[in-house]
């Protein structure tokens, strides 16, 4: 079986002897959000960096789809979407610049450009009248429904999602849930989506990893996380927060 993401024996320290990941070993499935759970400081970000090759692990293997990182790091992370809190746009581009600029990168015609924007637009439910607005002009969940359009321009085939959503008022997140929700079922997207949200977890995600200074506690279909809680820091986590 090929999944969209293994670690194999990972560790990543930033000062010696503190490692932020410590042996960790993953094997996420593919075609669906894997929601990768945990406290600030508990790793989840710099799980997510090893796997886009912004960093690399000091010891073990990260491999994705099956095959290791490859020496063409700028080639390796055009195939993968990457969507921050606040959306991460660029403020002096107009919104459609904003989506199609990795596209234009890749010399996409003009054409094939329109009607993947057009496409994405209407899954996310915005209207063409973003297209020449900046950043700035939206609210803060269309800000980040613009930018998962911009992740999701060039069909990747994994997304990796870094508490995109915790900015945005829960109101407005509900919305951008249930737009989220049919994108990835339409794209098939395989998606990693870090968050200290366990609600947010539990509805988005049909598979869960839940990181505890830099170890998984444990990580399994939903279900049956929510169900059997490996350990009290799991146990503790659904009992706060659902």
């Amino acid at each position: 079986m090929t999944y969209c993401v293994e670690l194999s024996g990972v560790s990543k320290a930033f000062l010696p002897g503190q490692n932020v990941l410590d042996d960790v070993h993953l094997a996420l499935p593919k075609s669906v959000t894997t929601a990768v759970v945990g406290e600030s400081g508990s790793g989840k970000t710099t799980l997510l960096q090893l796997v886009n090759a912004v960093l690399d692990p000091d010891c073990g293997e990260v491999r994705v789809f099956g095959a290791a990182i490859p020496e063409d790091r700028v080639h390796f992370r055009r195939g993968i979407g990457y969507s921050v809190q606040g959306a991460g746009l660029f403020p002096h581009m107009t919104n459609r610049d904003n989506v199609l600029l990795l596209a234009r990168l890749e010399n996409w015609s003009e054409t094939a450009m329109q009607e993947r924007y057009v496409e994405l637009l209407g899954q996310m439910g915005l209207s063409e009248e973003v297209s020449q607005r900046y950043p700035a002009e939206l609210s803060g969940g269309q800000q980040q429904r613009v930018g998962l359009c911009r992740a999701l321009m060039l069909k990747p085939n994994l997304l990796l999602l870094d508490e995109p959503f915790s900015a945005v008022d829960p109101i407005t997140r509900v919305e951008i849930y249930e737009r989220f929700q049919f994108v990835q079922e339409h794209e098939g997207v395989s998606t990693l989506l870090v968050t200290h949200d366990m609600r947010e977890a539990v509805r988005l995600a049909s598979h869960l990893v839940i990181v505890n200074a830099g170890r998984i506690s444990q990580s399994g279909p939903t279900q049956d996380v929510v169900a059997a809680p490996a350990d009290e820091y799991v146990a503790r986590l659904l009992r706060d927060q659902l």
